[in-house]
């Protein structure tokens, strides 16, 4: 099960989130273990039935306001009753000051508390996003990615097969590497796999014969990118004579990453083939289906049986019309 540290959110977050530590650090080996936020304004108010006290709490205006109408004892009885629960840290918004016995409680509970200059919405939005990354479903997988025309290419195959020789001349004719080697993949909702290079690696390459070279300090950062979407694998395979291959691409395949279906060509090589064209092709040819719903194959299939059709009736027509 995935799990993170309060001390990895708050300094992976702290720049972003513009966060300050109210207290102090006691509650950083507090682990977070779901991705969701909550805030206890219902807690607060005394139900406590249905709290999800383990997820990180979300204090904003409108529970400050609250804990303002009631009187020392019962503001005192709230805060205890809430933060008795084994939370691993709380966030105010807005750049609130939350009432000292709410500090006090939580030194004595080791709940480290912090506060933002942003608004709530914003302080949800944005660790919404950090937390669903964190807790995404992950794989490795051994291949090269890179951005082809703005399209997310992963390029698979054995090793030795020339992954990453191909993703280097991709690079070299305009397009942005990923990652090479090991590629790292979650899903995130909707069933997006994005695609990222491991920290070791990061747009480094190995190519036989010359070893390790840096990507970004060769080509600059127009030759890489950070993160981008799979949207269609290309598995390379040693041409094999006499075997049977797509050559009209009605057949449409799908590889599964993630139990996410990606479209899947085969592309099979051998020496002189210029492969990087025939990539930036496919690209584009995913392009026309997803963002104009052009699929050249089941055209041009559509074309020849109209063509069938039109020619059997000038067969009949003939036919009808031949008197001797």
């Amino acid at each position: 099960m995935n799990e993170i540290s309060v001390e990895k959110l708050f300094k992976e977050n702290q720049d972003r989130l513009q966060l300050v530590i109210l207290n102090n650090e006691n509650g950083f080996n507090k682990v977070i273990k779901e991705p969701e936020l909550h805030r206890p304004g219902l807690a607060l108010s005394g139900f406590v039935d249905v709290f999800t006290y383990n997820r990180v709490q979300i204090v904003g205006n409108t529970e400050l306001a609250y804990l303002e109408t009631l009187s020392s004892e019962d503001r005192y009885s709230s805060l205890r009753k809430v933060l008795d629960f084994d939370i691993p840290c709380i966030i105010v918004t807005d750049n609130n000051v939350p009432p000292q016995v709410m500090i006090e409680i939580a030194n004595e509970k080791k709940i480290t508390i912090f506060r933002s200059v942003y608004s709530t919405t914003h302080v949800i939005q944005l660790l919404s996003a950090y937390l669903e990354k964190k807790f995404a479903p992950f794989t490795t997988v051994h291949g090269s990615m890179v951005d082809v025309y703005g399209y997310g290419v992963l390029i698979t195959g054995r090793s030795g097969i020339g992954k990453s020789e191909i993703a280097l001349d991709l690079v070299e004719r305009g397009h942005r590497l990923v990652a090479d080697d090991v590629v790292n993949v979650i899903r995130m909702t909707e069933n997006i796999l994005i695609a990222t290079g491991s920290e070791l690696l990061k747009h480094h390459m190995e190519i036989r014969g010359i070893g390790i070279i840096d990507i970004r300090r060769i080509f600059g950062i127009r030759g890489i990118r950070q993160q981008k979407r799979i949207e269609v694998e290309v598995h390379l395979e040693d041409w094999e004579e006499g075997k049977d291959y797509d050559r009209t691409g009605l057949e449409e395949k799908a590889s599964s990453l993630l139990d996410v279906e990606v479209p899947l060509v085969k592309l099979p090589i051998f020496p002189g083939k210029n492969v990087t064209v025939i990539i930036e092709t496919i690209a584009l040819n995913q392009l026309l289906k997803t963002t104009l719903g052009y699929n050249t194959a089941q055209e041009m299939n559509e074309r020849l049986i109209r063509r069938m059709q039109d020619e059997q009736t000038d067969i009949r027509d003939y036919i009808s019309f031949d008197l001797e």
